[in-house]
């Protein structure tokens, strides 16, 4: 099994705002049937625009940096057997969520 985080921008969802609701609804459905699939591992929305950036000497700054022009708006961790298995969860995100989801694996752990 492989780890793959699948993810939005920020701002991606850009239907109508009375959409929301049903949105919500839809997105929180998918969410459900990958918990009932034994698949999810963890994942949530992010609050918008706010972060804190930690640089090597342990200095605080506000974040994103202001040239960022893509900021993660939410995310839902799978645990899955192949790539395939993740783009078809993502393709569920995505028409729930009215938005184009990323896809990446998690590179396993070096460590025994």
């Amino acid at each position: 099994m492989a780890r793959y985080p699948i993810s939005f921008d920020d701002g991606a969802m850009t239907f109508p705002e009375e959409e929301l609701p049903e949105a919500d609804e839809s997105a929180h459905a998918v969410v459900r049937e990958s918990q009932e699939a034994s698949v999810r591992v963890f994942g949530g929305g992010l609050e918008r625009q706010r972060a804190s950036v930690v640089a090597i000497d342990g200095t605080v700054t506000d974040g994103p940096y202001p040239e960022t022009k893509a900021v993660l708006g939410g995310f839902s961790v799978i645990d899955v057997a192949s790539c395939e298995g993740a783009l078809r969860w993502a393709a569920e995100l995505a028409a729930a969520c009215r938005c184009a989801q990323e896809v990446r694996e998690v590179l396993p752990d070096p460590t025994p």
